[in-house]
């Protein structure tokens, strides 16, 4: 027990809040005034390598907010793979379970942005697809005494529905001075009324980012998701819907309740979002402010990493406000050319988000 009167204080230093078990991409990123039809070649006037993968974006963004975080991912015994590992520690994150093999290249992403900020791209996942059960269970301590948990589909689905199911099988905390659990997965502390000691109540919470979506999800990600967050265009693989307005989200959404999940929340670019949970079942829009977009490539994951960083950090916020906040450092990000090099930090950002 800390002796500061901050109960678990050490504690909650010593283990990551944020742990993401995904994938790293190294990003080949070409700007051009357009996209290319099919077959044409154009000219672009920049070319630069940068990091990505979605599980490294939503943790880089968490890490920058002042999350402490742990990535669980494979790359290759690879130049790109060196130089991956050596981005996480530059972010302050864990990189105890970066592992490296050499049967597989460090996963790419090929990027081509427009004048507009819009993008097409192309993954070869690489060494990702080898991040396994093994490696999961070497990492077991630190996926269960995580606030928080991130998955994708970046990895193989197995994986990612391993490591669900890894957080939701918790036995309980692990740490000094808990005197009580609570089998709701939620995170709170609560000062006892006869005592001067406090009783740390702890709480995980799984958040599954189904991207890339296909359309025979297995039905277990539902189940095992506290918060399933998606944006339009994978809301629409997984539901069979049209989905371009804030309307036909809170319609999908419902869809995507029905299914198991907890918190349901559709992501719409530029507009904002929408969300609903089981115990609030009616669409609630969430608007974002207007920017001038550089590059939108990665915003959905320095929104998906933000409301991580929330979810560990301020419990007691409304969902709705974690929203809001997680959609003004989306658009801080989309701002700035490049994925996570236009992640923002905390420092950068208005105190009133803190």
């Amino acid at each position: 027990m800390a002796a500061s009167g901050e109960p678990g204080r050490q504690w909650q230093e010593e283990v990551a809040a944020v742990v993401v078990v995904g994938s790293c991409m190294t990003d080949l990123v070409s700007l051009t005034p357009r996209l290319p039809k099919t077959g044409e070649t154009i000219h672009g006037h920049k070319f630069f390598i940068g990091f990505g993968g979605k599980g490294a974006n939503q943790c880089v963004q968490a890490a920058r907010l002042g999350a402490r975080t742990s990535m669980v991912c494979k790359v290759g015994k690879d130049s790109f793979g060196n130089d991956y590992i050596e981005n996480l520690k530059q972010n302050d994150i864990s990189t105890e379970f970066a592992y490296q093999t050499e049967d597989a290249a460090t996963g790419t992403a090929s990027i081509i942005v427009n004048k507009e900020g819009q993008n097409i791209i192309v993954i070869v996942a690489g060494a990702n697809l080898l991040l396994n059960t093994k490696d999961l269970r070497e990492a077991a301590h630190v996926i269960r005494r995580a606030k928080v948990m991130i998955c994708q589909l970046e990895v193989t689905p197995a994986t990612s529905l391993e490591a669900l199911t890894m957080a939701h099988s918790s036995g309980g905390p692990e740490c000094i001075g808990v005197t009580k659990y609570l089998s709701q997965r939620t995170w709170a502390e609560e000062k006892k009324t006869k005592e001067s000691s406090w009783v740390l109540w702890w709480i995980m919470k799984t958040l599954f980012n189904p991207a890339p979506a296909t359309a025979d999800l297995d039905s277990r990600f539902y189940t095992l998701s506290d918060v399933f967050c998606c944006n339009e265009s994978e809301a629409e693989i997984l539901t069979g819907l049209a989905v371009s307005s804030p309307a036909d989200a809170g319609t999908a959404a419902l869809v995507l309740l029905e299914r198991g999940c907890q918190v349901v929340i559709i992501t719409l670019g530029a507009e904002g979002c929408v969300m609903l949970s089981k115990t609030e079942p009616v669409p609630k829009f969430i608007p974002t402010e207007k920017v001038k977009a550089v590059d939108t490539t990665g915003a959905g994951d320095s929104f998906v990493g933000a409301l991580a960083f929330y979810l560990a950090y301020y419990p007691n916020l409304s969902l709705e406000e974690m929203l809001k906040r997680s959609n003004f450092i989306a658009a801080v990000s989309v701002q700035t050319a490049g994925t996570q090099s236009s992640y923002p930090h905390k420092k950068d950002l208005p105190l009133d988000l803190f």
